[in-house]
């Protein structure tokens, strides 16, 4: 916060290796889908991990992009107005953001922490939460979503399968190839293991 000075020593190589996963590349399209997906009123951050993270920092922005996502109708964010400028209530609007998006969908461990974002400690956790959200919006295909879909990976979805019983009985006539035929190979010829060494003087 205001208070906390400048590190040293282990503390600042820690942080100088957090603040380099930071990708700019990463930032650029995702501002471009935020925008896309809230609308212009939302504006557009200073380039870099302090403009960006100044952008984000009251929550407003994230409570917008998570209720764009829900279905017609429903916020699960409610957004003050006016933005909210006390400390606190910033940061229990990213908090708040935090919570839709795991209720979206987004796994715990791919979810910032709040001081993340609002002191800036983890840029890049804060790209990976918006990549996962993103990822997860591309993978529900519900309509939603704004912007071009080959801008985040799509999930990897169930594929269940069913089986009849005469299926699963035909199954277990098969020889696997770990069961030893494997088109008449066998180990003729192999010499034993262990032997040993022929040493001739």
């Amino acid at each position: 916060m205001a208070n906390k000075g400048p590190s040293f020593g282990l503390s600042r190589d820690v942080q100088s290796k957090i603040e380099k996963k930071y990708d700019d590349e990463l930032e650029e399209r995702l501002v471009e889908w935020i925008v896309l997906q809230c609308g212009q009123d939302v504006g557009r951050p200073e380039r870099g991990r302090l403009g960006f993270q100044v952008w984000l920092k009251n929550g407003i922005v994230l409570s917008k992009l998570i209720n764009s996502l829900a279905p017609s109708g429903s916020k699960p964010v409610k957004i003050p107005d006016p933005p909210p400028t006390m400390v606190f209530k910033q940061m229990e609007q990213i908090a708040q953001f935090l919570k839709a998006t795991e209720d979206y969908g987004v796994v715990r461990t791919d979810m910032f922490q709040t001081v993340d974002l609002f002191e800036a400690k983890d840029m890049a956790a804060v790209q990976r939460t918006l990549m996962a959200l993103g990822s997860l919006a591309v993978t529900k295909n519900d309509g939603q979503y704004r912007g071009d879909t080959s801008w985040f990976m799509k999930k990897a979805q169930e594929n269940k399968r069913e089986f009849s019983d005469s299926q699963l009985k035909e199954g277990k006539n098969v020889i696997g190839l770990q069961m030893g035929s494997n088109m008449g190979a066998s180990q003729a010829g192999m010499t034993g293991y262990g032997r040993p060494r022929q040493i001739i003087s």
